[in-house]
């Protein structure tokens, strides 16, 4: 299965009093990272929310974003912070004796200092909140994987028709090896070219070391393996579980029997071939390091 790891997906759900919104940004990441942003005191849900995720996702980078927020635990609810409220009195009744002023600490005075009066903590009804933030994550992770899947599927078109090409081209490799007969015929012309002629050749010999060369030149065994690499790679494509690592160690089998078959030819008419496929593998790799 082809799943892209660059997404992005939001939700915001309100249910009674419980208000909760929640962003999810996907990109690349080698494992499963997930960064996660969620309000002061609700902490205890972390984990949760991370259990949801990684049920569900298995490689790349998650920057998450949760707000909260409840109605019945901020409406009306203050309180004094009498230690405070105690100095702040002491503070001001010192101020009007120092001064000599003809004046009292009055309840405006007071009300009016910083952290006199402040929202009280309720106590949060955590299991309410999770109900709520476990629902809004859950569609904005569908929609996450869809968008992952929609992004997955041009990834594997663009993969796909590269690997059409390369293919064709291991064929075109196929087609141009050189028979024995013509080795043959190019390791007596470069003798003849040496000796000037003037050296006798003997068949036996040169029939021997022809044979020697074609075996050592022989690519047959490189492009047999290279296919099945191909097939093998269609078929993770094509199967129902992430296959991004898979698919990236497959990548680096066919560059190595490509770079062997670059190394034993001699022909330069395979060795354009070669190029061009090492230039659509990295193609292909460039595609497969943003795949689940």
């Amino acid at each position: 299965m082809i799943l892209s790891m660059t997404a992005f997906a939001s939700h915001k759900l309100t249910q009674d009093t419980i208000s909760a919104n929640c962003e999810i940004r996907g990109c690349n990441s080698k494992t499963l990272d997930i960064s996660l942003k969620i309000p002061s005191g609700y902490q205890p849900l972390e984990e949760k929310v991370k259990a949801v995720l990684s049920g569900q996702i298995t490689r790349g980078r998650l920057d998450v974003f949760i707000q909260i927020s409840d109605a019945s635990a901020t409406a009306g609810a203050f309180e004094i912070d009498e230690a405070k409220a105690k100095a702040y009195y002491n503070a001001l009744n010192d101020i009007i004796r120092v001064f000599s002023l003809n004046d009292t600490v009055s309840l405006g005075m007071l009300a009016g200092c910083s952290g006199v009066i402040k929202p009280s903590e309720a106590e949060k009804d955590m299991d309410a909140t999770w109900d709520v933030v476990q629902a809004c994550i859950h569609v904005a992770l569908g929609r996450l994987i869809d968008m992952r899947t929609q992004e997955g599927n041009y990834l594997a078109r663009d993969i796909r028709e590269r690997l059409d090409i390369m293919e064709k081209q291991l064929g075109v490799i196929e087609q141009q090896c050189d028979p024995l007969e013509t080795i043959q015929s190019r390791l007596l012309q470069r003798i003849q070219q040496i000796t000037r002629g003037v050296v006798e050749i003997d068949p036996a010999r040169l029939a021997q070391e022809a044979a020697f060369l074609a075996d050592r030149g022989d690519i047959s065994e490189e492009i047999v393996r290279a296919r099945s690499h191909i097939l093998q790679f269609r078929n993770l494509m094509d199967a129902p579980e992430p296959a991004g690592r898979k698919l990236n160690f497959l990548l680096q089998e066919m560059q190595r029997e490509i770079n062997t078959m670059g190394s034993k030819a001699e022909n330069p008419a395979i060795s354009y071939q070669v190029v061009d496929i090492k230039t659509g593998i990295e193609k292909i790799r460039e595609q497969v390091q943003n795949i689940e």
